[in-house]
This record gives structure tokens, C-alpha cells and sequence, in this order.
């Protein structure tokens, strides 16, 4: 993203406005669940996996770090999830909230789940909580005005930052 004069320039988010009209051909989020090697996981922004969630940078996000929890089971809604799933999406989210303070040094959070396409649900098949990092003063006029989300890093060197980090906070995983 650039600025030139009065223009706002990310032409990553063009790739985000035509996937809206398309019927996707698979579920991103079952797609990463399923990525096994490093090149694998980082082509997909996949961070880690436990037993029952997978942890994976927003690739359209609303913030810088704006990160994803979900359940490694494609499932639609919460109900669907048995104790354990539900207890490891909530354990997962914590430890995504524990990297962003360290890696990005967020200092609050917009935790949330959208659950159908009304509510805003972009993959209504597949339920996943967003964690959007805030800090003291990072809303701005570009998101009140013109409906713009200023993210002030690339993704893959998010991804490289947040990588080390959870090395440091995790050696084993």
C-alpha cells in the first residue's frame, strides 16, 4: 500500500473484492488445516496447529496482526463443536493474544466470532474467531471516513515476526 498525493493506494484488496463474487472452489481454512510442511504453511499464513484448531494470519485483515482461530473441523456453528474443540479454540485464541503483545506489542484486542453470512461471516461454513490487535489511538479517519483499514506491514514479514516470536514464547512447537 502506498499513498500518492490524496490516494490511497493496496492493491492486495483487490484480490479480496473479486473473491467476493466467487463461489469458492474450497474451504481456505480446511485447505491450511491440511498444509504439512513449512512452504505449505506459509503460503497458507498458518502460524501453528493443535490437536483440534489452526492459528493462521488474516490474509485481508483489519488491522496489522489481525489473526484467525478455528477449528481444524469444518463446522458451521458452536454447537456443532464438542468440550474439547471449544476448549482448545479459547486456548488457542489466549495464546494468540499472548504473540501479538509480544511480536506486535498490541495493547487491547476486538475478539469475535461472526456466525452466518447476516452476521458478517465470510466463510459461513467454517465458524473461526478473529483477533484484531488495537493500540491507544489507531483509529483514525481513514476507518471513519473512508472505510479503510490502514495495515502498515506485509504480510509475510507479519508472518516471519510473528514465526520467531512464537518460537521464542514455545521452543517445541
Amino acid at each position: 500500500m502506498t499513498m500518492h498525493g490524496s490516494s490511497l493506494f493496496a492493491p492486495w484488496r483487490i484480490d479480496y473484492i473479486r473473491s467476493l463474487h466467487k463461489e469458492p472452489t474450497e474451504c481456505f481454512l480446511c485447505a491450511a488445516a491440511r498444509a504439512v510442511d513449512a512452504e505449505q504453511r506459509r503460503a497458507a499464513l498458518v502460524l501453528w496447529q493443535s490437536d483440534h484448531s489452526i492459528v493462521l494470519i488474516n490474509r485481508y485483515p483489519y488491522a496489522n496482526g489481525h489473526l484467525l482461530v478455528a477449528p481444524r473441523a469444518h463446522q458451521a456453528e458452536l454447537s456443532e463443536l464438542d468440550s474439547a474443540q471449544l476448549a482448545d479454540l479459547q486456548i488457542q485464541t489466549a495464546a494468540a493474544t499472548t504473540l501479538l503483545k509480544r511480536a506486535v506489542s498490541a495493547q487491547g484486542f476486538n475478539i469475535g466470532i461472526n456466525l452466518g453470512r447476516c452476521a458478517g461471516a465470510g466463510v459461513p461454513g467454517h465458524l473461526h474467531q478473529h483477533v484484531v490487535p488495537r493500540w491507544a489511538g489507531d483509529t483514525n479517519f481513514m476507518a471513519v471516513v473512508g472505510e479503510v483499514h490502514v495495515v502498515p506491514e506485509a504480510i509475510g514479514r507479519l508472518y516471519d515476526e510473528l514465526s520467531r516470536v512464537r518460537g521464542e514464547l514455545s521452543p517445541q512447537a
